[in-house]
């Protein structure tokens, strides 16, 4: 059999176990999740990407094994943008810390069924019509510099379309029922406010997946590296979420960072007919950037007296 097939199989087998892990026995009861409970589940999840990129090293090779890891680390990278959007939604629907996981596990199952149609859709395309490369890389190049240009707004979950839709014909309870998405009251099945959160959670997905899925395309049209780097970072995500979700907003400078990547990714894209990049060299690239974004945030994070004049601001601005 192919190496490349032996390693479908095996993935196969590690995601399933991993989901059924995580829900059955780890979330077996409804819980708030800790900060350390939560570390200790993301080096897990980290921990089990590297055993992965290790197997592929001695399977495939180099080149593959650090394909991978770039296409991870691009993936990963980009879904800290996720965590904002998850807080907000929780925060708008007030989602008890103990339920959000739930959701978070079911948008993350949701969310590997919907990056497989959008990359298979992808890799065809740029199969089939090569000059399409050269459209991924310009909207990769001006993703950068919408994440680089943007400004700090509010983003209100309950205006999501699906949202709307969902309300509009659904009925649905007034009030939480524990953990569940679907209850019955006097003889009817109504939905919970979970299940309308759910929705939203999954429907930001595909605009994040909007996104991503050029970048890692970018990297590679290896359809194996493209989806399983893709599938472990999100795997990883709602441990990410708990973890560092507080922290995420000290990292000030994270979105110049992913900016630069994302326009690298770009240029590599649409230059790819006249140069080739080392995978060595794109990883180094990768991380570096990453690295000194999180350095210059630590380093130089803005001033206070910043903050307040902007909030002042915004005070007379509605005054």
């Amino acid at each position: 059999m192919d190496p490349e097939n032996i390693l479908w199989i095996v993935f196969a087998i590690i995601v399933p176990i991993v989901l059924i892990a995580d829900l059955a026995i780890f979330q077996r009861k409804a819980h708030a999740i800790k900060t350390k409970e939560a570390l200790i589940m993301t080096a897990c999840y980290v921990a089990l990407a590297l055993v992965f990129a290790l197997v592929i090293y001695f399977v495939l090779g180099q080149d593959k094994a650090f394909t991978f890891l770039t296409g991870y680390i691009v993936e990963y990278s980009l879904s800290m943008d996720n965590l904002f959007v998850f807080l907000l939604i929780f925060a708008s629907f007030a989602v008890p810390s103990e339920y959000q996981h739930r959701v978070l596990f079911w948008g993350i199952v949701g969310a590997m069924a919907m990056r497989g149609i959008f990359i298979a859709s992808g890799w065809a395309i740029l199969n089939a019509l090569h000059w399409v490369i050269y459209i991924f890389g310009a909207f990769l190049i001006y993703t950068a510099f919408k994440i680089a240009t943007k400004k700090e707004e509010q983003v209100n979950p309950k205006k999501n379309l699906l949202f709307r839709l969902a309300c509009k014909f659904l009925p649905v309870t007034d009030e939480y029922k524990g953990s569940n998405f679907l209850c019955r009251i006097d003889g009817r099945r109504l939905a919970t406010p979970l299940l309308l959160v759910l929705i939203v959670v999954e429907s930001t997905d595909v605009v994040f997946a909007v996104d991503s899925i050029p970048a890692i395309l970018s990297i590679t049209s290896d359809l194996f590296i493209v989806y399983t780097s893709n599938i472990f970072a999100i795997l990883g995500l709602r441990a990410l979420y708990f973890a560092i979700a507080g922290l995420t907003k000290k990292l000030v400078y994270l979105n110049y960072g992913l900016a630069a990547i994302l326009g690298l990714l770009g240029v590599k894209m649409i230059g790819s007919a006249w140069f080739e990049v080392p995978v060595p060299v794109s990883l180094g690239a990768v991380v570096g950037i990453l690295l000194l974004s999180a350095l210059a945030s630590y380093l130089w994070p803005p001033k206070k007296k910043d903050i307040l004049s902007d909030s002042s601001d915004e005070e007379s601005k509605k005054s």
